[in-house]
């Protein structure tokens, strides 16, 4: 049971995570440069590799979903920030929350199905989850891609925004985890 509510809240969120180019192009066209957009790129990198350890060591003590209901928080926090116009400290200060967002989501998620799945369907269980992660991802791109499209930049990242800030209400009040004993 847990195991679905967790996976159902992943893959809905997955399906507004779109790729990271639109954050880049949004940069654009908030007239930073070519330089800037690239170096803070690199900057969200080393942020997600420097904080992806002590947040999973956080997430060991006070609980993973916790540390990933923040991560959600932030990254809703980020993406209607970047709806807006902004100046190249606020782009790289947003950066430095996505690359937060990253470090207390991704090894997380895949650590909480690991805790929630039986000890004989762990590997199928975060492969399975991969799997239509992926599919997800290509769908929030296409989905992003028409909103920007259709309407602007900063409606296609508000939706995005919206839906980030309902997973992490879902995983607050509706989703309770129970961890199945590994021996």
């Amino acid at each position: 049971e847990s195991y679905k509510l967790v996976i159902g809240g992943l893959l809905f969120f997955a399906l507004f995570n779109s790729s990271d180019v639109f954050l880049l192009l949004k940069g654009k066209e908030s007239g930073l440069n070519d330089t800037q957009v690239i170096g803070v790129y690199v900057f969200y990198n080393i942020v997600y590799a420097l904080l992806s350890y002590p947040l999973g060591a956080l997430a060991d003590k006070i609980g993973l979903k916790r540390v990933l209901v923040f991560g959600l928080f932030v990254f809703s926090f980020v993406y209607l920030v970047m709806s807006t116009k902004f100046s190249f400290p606020i782009y790289f200060a947003m950066f430095f929350l996505y690359g937060l967002y990253a470090a207390a989501t991704e090894g997380v998620s895949k650590a909480l199905i690991s805790n929630i799945a039986a000890k004989s369907e762990i590997a199928t269980a975060i492969g399975t989850f991969t799997a239509f992660q992926s599919v997800c991802a290509l769908l929030a791109s296409t989905l992003t891609g028409v909103l920007w499209a259709k309407f602007n930049a900063s409606v296609a990242l508000i939706v995005t925004s919206v839906a980030s800030l309902l997973v992490a209400i879902y995983f607050i009040f509706f989703v309770r985890v129970k961890i199945i004993k590994q021996e």
